[in-house]
């Protein structure tokens, strides 16, 4: 009988045994040690790639790295002026810095309008000229600046035979007889120099005034003014019955002279027309103006 019961026995201990886990191999319990070491190091990494704090708003440093578009290429923190640039009739907004030469701005006007720097004539008040500063010649923000002159492909456009025949016309016109000589001149400057003539200065050349050119004459003896509103691209010829506005562009050619006796002042015409019958003559231009108004009218490269 105890030996029958003893099966139940043996199979109640063995029951009441609690089963133990196999032995892991050595090399596994390194390699979790390792994990976790690994894992630790992890978080270590992710705390210290913490993002910085914000700079605030009015942070220099912050703003140091903001850069102005209009100004790029070290021009951070000079002086900007808006400027109007109008060429060939487009109109475009710029901002510049107040300390650029008239160089640097040829330079914008070319990246703007493709036209090279050496085939612009750009005026404010007269010509710009290349080495002084906007500052120095007083350009304010919301100036208009014009700009006159040929693309490289206008120039390549050009019809050389009719240069040809403008240049044998400017020959044969040379070999004339001085223009004050002439009869219909004579009577106009043997009048005498006008009492309210505006000083010249022989061997100069200046940029137009910021006033109208007056105490001149036109060819019937009355007096007469030029104005040059370059924010219309007019001319305003007055007289005392009248004022005649001219668009720039239908002015031909213009022509000059000096005058024999006095030369340090011109006898002036505007070609209004196809042929000399159109020409409207000005005596006694003060001769330091005559190239800046040559420029200013025609707003061309001539090549005659």
């Amino acid at each position: 009988m105890a030996a029958a019961g003893a099966p139940d026995g043996m199979d109640t201990e063995a029951e009441a045994v609690p089963t133990e886990e196999p032995a892991r191999p050595l090399n596994c319990v390194e390699d979790e040690a390792a994990a976790g070491a690994a894992a630790e190091d992890s978080c270590d990494a992710r705390g210290s790639l913490q993002p910085a704090p914000a700079q605030p708003p009015g942070d220099p440093v912050a703003q140091a790295s903001v850069s102005n578009g209009e100004d790029a290429g070290g021009g951070a923190g000079r002086e900007l002026v808006e400027l109007k640039i109008i060429w060939n009739k487009t109109k475009h907004d710029v901002k510049v810095p107040l300390d650029s030469t008239g160089s640097e701005l040829k330079q914008k006007i070319h990246s703007i309008t493709g036209l090279p720097p050496a085939m612009q004539k750009v005026m404010y008040k007269g010509l710009v000229p290349e080495d002084k500063t906007l500052r120095e010649i007083k350009v304010t923000s919301g100036a208009k600046i014009m700009v006159v002159g040929s693309t490289i492909n206008d120039v390549l456009a050009v019809n050389t035979p009719k240069d040809a025949a403008q240049q044998d016309a400017k020959a044969e016109e040379n070999k004339k007889e001085p223009l004050c000589r002439q009869k219909q001149h004579r009577k106009v400057l043997d009048k005498g120099k006008p009492e309210d003539v505006m000083p010249s200065v022989k061997g100069a050349q200046e940029r137009l005034p910021t006033v109208p050119l007056s105490g001149m004459y036109n060819k019937s003896g009355g007096k007469v003014r030029l104005t040059f509103k370059l924010e219309q691209d007019q001319l305003w010829i007055g007289t005392k019955e009248r004022t005649e506005k001219l668009p720039m562009g239908s002015i031909k050619n213009v022509v000059s002279e000096p005058i024999e006796g006095h030369e340090d002042y011109h006898m002036m015409a505007f070609q209004l027309g196809p042929t000399e019958a159109s020409y409207y003559w000005v005596y006694w231009v003060p001769t330091q103006y005559v190239d800046a108004i040559k420029d200013t009218v025609l707003g061309k490269w001539q090549y005659f």
